[in-house]
């Protein structure tokens, strides 16, 4: 048995760090060590705060943050800031996109297993942007600079019972880059002038959407209702037997879920995964309300849409909340949470809450 304790992150009345006050930002070293200090450990310090758990109960840290790799790492001034125990399981993942929050929940998830009861995993997740500011002229590589905003969220998780808020379950990841599009879709790369930056494909969204499926298709079985599958079934079967004028069954989420968080990664990504798992506008809300107010935050936006669902008051003990993500390579994820605790907590919305949802302006396509 896993489960959530709690999770934080930077919220909107944090000072924002020298370096960043300023266009283009300051991208050296020091820079990125005050910008990582801003967000980690106030997340960690928030997180410590709001549950019981004490630092030295600390069994295993894992830290994410693709973009930036400082030595010593980011968690090891965690251990650092915190004192944890000099036996302490420390793990530092870069290079891992938006999925590394799933992904350090997915690696918690098989240290619990094997450790003994009681036993508590910090989970860290970031994203440091000042080093990372492209300073070129090259459009598809622009886009990041308007996307990414700095973040970070903290939560820890438990194989005990005892004081849980969530508890864990499914937990699917697909990786897609044997596919040539797949791999190329978000490229860390040099531009003509020799500038450092993230090429962002037009093509994906649409990657991303055949991502998801394929991440369905494997996730679908473990949660999906038995009625749910045989209609699928059926529906594979007409295909294959000619029926061409038969649509493709998509199968109702809805069945199994009463919260959505898909990783904002764009609006067009969040049509593709509206359409591809039929869900409502209501379904979408706390991710286009999280890209809205916050932006890309990589790979802690899901916790800032959980945040949200909570704030608003919807959660409810026994919901279950599917949170799925999308990386560069391109990684799909999905982990199932099952409310065990609700709280009504904004957290980083506190001060904003009451003004969403509100009503965003369409997507116009330029030739």
């Amino acid at each position: 048995m896993i489960r959530l304790h709690e999770r934080s992150g930077i919220g909107e009345e944090t000072s924002i760090p020298d370096s960043y006050r300023y266009l283009p930002p300051e991208r050296s070293i020091e820079a990125a060590r005050e910008e990582a200090e801003l967000v980690i450990l106030s997340a960690v310090d928030d997180v410590f705060a709001r549950t019981t758990v004490k630092p030295e109960e600390i069994d295993a840290l894992i830290v994410a943050c693709s973009f930036t790799t400082l030595t010593p790492t980011f968690s090891d001034r965690i251990v650092n800031r915190y004192k944890l125990r000099a036996d302490v399981q420390s793990v530092n993942l870069s290079g891992m996109g938006c999925s590394a929050a799933l992904i350090e929940i997915g690696l918690a998830r098989n240290l619990l297993r094997v450790g003994p009861t009681g036993k508590h995993v910090l989970v860290v997740s970031t994203e440091i942007l000042s080093s990372q500011f492209y300073m070129g002229s090259k459009r598809e590589m622009l886009v990041p600079n308007v996307l990414f905003r700095m973040d970070a969220a903290a939560l820890i998780m438990s194989n005990s019972p005892e004081r849980a808020r969530f508890r864990l379950g499914t937990v699917v990841r697909r990786l897609t880059a044997a596919r040539d599009a797949d791999y190329l879709c978000a490229f860390q790369e040099e531009d003509d002038e020799g500038i450092t930056g993230i090429n962002l494909s037009k093509d994906l969204p649409a990657v991303a959407g055949n991502a998801l499926k394929d991440n369905i298709m494997a996730f679908a079985p473990l949660v999906l209702p038995v009625s749910e599958l045989l209609r699928v079934a059926i529906s594979m079967l007409e295909q294959k037997l000619g029926r061409s004028e038969v649509t493709p069954y998509l199968p109702s989420f809805h069945k199994v879920f009463e919260h959505f968080c898909i990783h904002p990664g764009g609006r067009r990504v969040l049509s593709e995964a509206q359409r591809a798992l039929r869900l409502s506008d209501v379904d979408m809300e706390a991710s286009h309300m999280t890209l809205h107010r916050f932006g890309n935050m990589a790979s802690s936006s899901l916790f800032y849409e959980l945040a949200y669902i909570e704030g608003k008051g919807r959660m409810r003990k026994g919901d279950r909340v599917c949170m799925i993500s999308f990386s560069p390579g391109l990684d799909c994820s999905t982990v199932v949470w099952k409310c065990v605790k609700p709280l009504a907590n904004p957290g980083p919305w506190a001060s904003c809450i009451h003004r969403y949802p509100v009503q965003l302006p369409q997507v116009v396509k330029h030739k």
